[in-house]
């Protein structure tokens, strides 16, 4: 009779290999308590090569889809790898801000100790609605109030910072916030503001099919909260929102 001692060492591997990554992955999360809601960032849980197997998963689960849609994708040329594109457009594009680190930001030293009101804007930004999935598409701006210790970033990396929070499924009243979040850590200004105004297609697509309706949020941080009259002149220099 074998002692459990005598059972191949590789018993243990063998059962982790049929593991799904997604398990893994959310284990992992759960060890950590960490949150993995829709709009969260995951990428330090993801292990080097375990994207390309979630996307293998992706895939098959998709395709599952289609069969309960009742959908030949055996026959129909159109949908015949449905599945893939869809799972590849999820992870590598529409919701990559999900599975990938931050991008690097070269800061500089602020030192022409520069502290006049500048906006960035507008930037498109594209993001889906985390309750049907349907695209978010629309603008931001951004005003910063440096002082003489604000780390100073490119024009265009205010782009990427806002593609990386937008690029997960988000409600535009959070994704809005988790981007000022972001640029105050990375700039350290002693103020921000930030408008987006978006169309959303659950409107536009389903629903009450409205094609004309946007959303329009703000979020003031520092001096734009308390300074009136600089936050009058940041909305008034914005096309369309103070007037011009």
């Amino acid at each position: 009779m074998l002692m459990k001692a005598d059972l191949p060492p590789m018993a243990t591997p063998v059962a982790d290999e049929g593991t799904p990554v997604s398990v893994k992955i959310r284990e992992r999360l759960k060890s950590a308590r960490k949150r993995f809601h829709s709009n969260d960032n995951i990428a330090d849980f993801i292990e080097p090569g375990e994207l390309e197997k979630l996307l293998d998963e992706v895939e098959d689960k998709m395709k599952g889809v289609l069969d309960s849609l009742v959908i030949d994708t055996v026959n129909d040329h159109n949908t015949g790898d449905t599945a893939r594109r869809v799972a590849k457009m999820y992870l590598n594009e529409v919701f990559r801000g999900r599975y990938v680190k931050a991008p690097n930001i070269t800061e500089f030293p602020n030192a022409e100790h520069l502290n006049e009101l500048m906006i960035v804007g507008p930037i498109t930004v594209r993001s889906a609605c985390s309750h049907h999935f349907c695209p978010v598409i629309g603008k931001v701006w951004i005003g910063v109030m440096p002082n003489e210790h604000t780390n100073v970033i490119g024009l265009s990396k205010y782009a990427r910072l806002a593609e990386w929070v937008m690029g997960r499924p988000q409600i535009q009243e959070e994704a809005v916030v988790q981007l000022a979040d972001l640029i105050m850590e990375k700039t350290q200004p002693d103020g921000l503001a930030i408008v987006m105004e978006a169309s959303h297609y659950c409107m536009a697509w389903r629903g009450v099919k409205d094609m004309d309706s946007k959303m329009i949020n703000s979020v003031m941080r520092g001096v734009f909260l308390k300074d009136a009259p600089l936050r009058r002149e940041f909305l008034a220099l914005i096309p369309g929102r103070g007037g011009n």
